[in-house]
């Protein structure tokens, strides 16, 4: 139950992340085309919203939702690439913003976040260690 709790709120952390973006199309124009090719066109009257506040709520989401996961399977590798994607979301919204790479990074951290919740569902973490319950 706890697995599943887990990769739940990670996932959803993750597209929650991936859609509010979408909604931004001044911003991040890429996920803007796609999020209105979508049909999510709709989303850019509240663009600030989204940027300002549901993306890095969800990308903290994710990082919480991995240190969690790694304090019930102590697999110290994969919650370093857990935690890889939203950190960069977060480091993109609040050190880095000014810096002409910063988008790069974003759409990196977004893709990052999104390959881990994939490999999640396909492959869930196992315990590393047997005597914890």
């Amino acid at each position: 139950m706890k697995v599943r709790l887990s990769s739940l709120f990670e996932n959803t952390g993750a597209i929650g992340t991936i859609v509010a973006a979408m909604g931004c199309a001044s911003c991040f124009p890429a996920l803007g085309a796609l999020g209105a090719s979508l049909g999510l066109g709709f989303l850019a009257q509240w663009e600030g919203i989204f940027v300002n506040t549901l993306v890095p709520l969800f990308a903290a989401v994710v990082a919480l939702t991995n240190l969690i996961s790694w304090w019930f399977h102590r697999v110290w590798w994969r919650t370093l690439i857990g935690l890889a994607g939203p950190a960069m979301v977060l480091a993109t919204f609040y050190i880095f913003w000014s810096d002409s790479w910063s988008t790069q990074m974003f759409y990196l951290g977004l893709a990052t976040m999104l390959v881990v919740s994939i490999w999640d569902v396909i492959q869930p973490p196992l315990k590393a260690c047997s005597t914890r319950t």
